[in-house]
């Protein structure tokens, strides 16, 4: 008997082989064929051709909001869909969790999306949040398991009725490879602050840079750097002509982008996120996972990751000031003060957010959808 296919589908190639390759081993292994289907991303090209998956190329844009564009994924992922017809259609990221989710729907297919934030739509609300809303409402209302990253997603997502309690579950991220994210020990040499993070407005980029001022002015002599890609195309991505002129002013130091992070976490001693809002942020499990302490700001998400004072700080959300006294309380502690938080963040990883729960947790959703009644295609 063939195997039966499962679709993974993300808005970008780079977040399924960055994120997913464990749960293909595992579908591989439990005798499903995983099927990909995703943007080109030139980054993660190679890496995707070595995985040997089947793979199916969309076209879509992360950030629009062309409601044609829109309107044309949704019937290609409806195509797709009704050829495939797979054991189950499993959704990351905000596009192929509402359009994807809309097509599982009308083609009877068990929807099981991963709600890995809310978004900038979400964030700032208004008209596009309450459309935003509706569509994920029609999208999720039959997806017998709906994942969230964190305790507060999920009661929002109760709270405005866009899924079922009864439907949602609970998810430690994507999970963390606890043998590639190896503890290392702290580097020699001045303190160095890391943020790792698309470089936009919501994830508090701006504020890291005026802390780093604050800082300075103060004299301090720590560095303070950022790694990840520039979004244009997002709404509150930062520009190129601000990005250098920070650079050119000596508050920070850009250290571009990669596929790999591990070299530049264990090069640093603090890895800083000050987000307005995440699912579960990565950039803090990985880190964690190789022993750095963490400072980030007190919203969901973050404050999922970390405990104030045990594994890091926790300072206010969209405040240079609180940000600035967090990373200033690090700089005066002990070099083995800093290592035992950072001790104290891989325990909490090790215990919470490794990759084989979350592996698990999807293994038994689909051993939950196989024993539902399939519903037909709505025409």
């Amino acid at each position: 008997m063939p195997a039966r296919p499962v679709v993974l589908s993300g808005n970008s190639s780079w977040n399924i082989v960055n994120f997913r390759a464990g749960l293909i081993a595992a579908l591989r292994q439990a005798r499903f064929e995983p099927v990909v289907i995703a943007p080109v991303d030139p980054p993660a090209e190679e890496r995707m051709g070595r995985m040997g998956v089947r793979r199916i190329i969309v076209e879509m844009n992360r950030s629009g909001l062309n409601p044609f564009k829109d309107l044309q994924l949704l019937l290609r992922y409806r195509r797709l869909l009704a050829e495939l017809r797979p054991a189950a259609y499993l959704g990351f990221t905000i596009k192929p969790n509402i359009y994807g989710c809309i097509a599982a729907r009308l083609c009877g297919v068990p929807a099981i999306p991963n709600i890995s934030g809310l978004g900038t739509v979400f964030i700032r609300g208004g008209l596009l949040g309450s459309l935003v809303s509706r569509l994920y409402r029609f999208g999720l209302g039959k997806a017998p398991v709906v994942f969230f990253q964190n305790a507060d997603d999920l009661a929002e997502f109760v709270g405005r009725k866009l899924v079922r309690r009864e439907q949602a579950r609970l998810l430690a991220g994507s999970g963390v490879d606890l043998d590639r994210f190896a503890s290392t020990p702290l580097p020699p040499g001045p303190l160095r602050f890391l943020l790792i993070a698309r470089l936009l407005g919501d994830k508090g980029v701006r504020e890291f840079v005026e802390a780093a001022r604050l800082l300075r002015r103060g004299g301090s002599d720590s560095r303070f750097q950022l790694l990840g890609p520039l979004d244009p195309a997002n709404r509150t991505g930062i520009s190129r002509s601000e990005l250098d002129g920070w650079v050119a002013e000596g508050a920070v130091d850009y250290l571009g982008e990669t596929d790999d992070v591990r070299p530049f976490i264990a090069d640093s001693h603090v890895i800083v996120l000050p987000s307005y809002r995440e699912g579960l942020p990565r950039s803090l499990l990985e880190a964690a996972a190789m022993g750095r302490p963490l400072v980030a700001t007190d919203v969901p998400g973050c404050r999922h990751v970390v405990k104030d004072g045990i594994n890091g700080f926790l300072c206010a959300a969209r405040d240079p000031a609180s940000l600035a006294d967090a990373m200033r309380r690090m700089e005066r502690m002990p070099p083995e003060q800093r290592a035992a938080l950072g001790n104290a963040a891989r325990a909490k990883v090790q215990a919470e957010f490794s990759e084989t729960r979350v592996i698990q947790a999807y293994l038994e959703a689909l051993g939950d959808v196989a024993l539902q009644p399939k519903a037909p295609p709505r025409s």
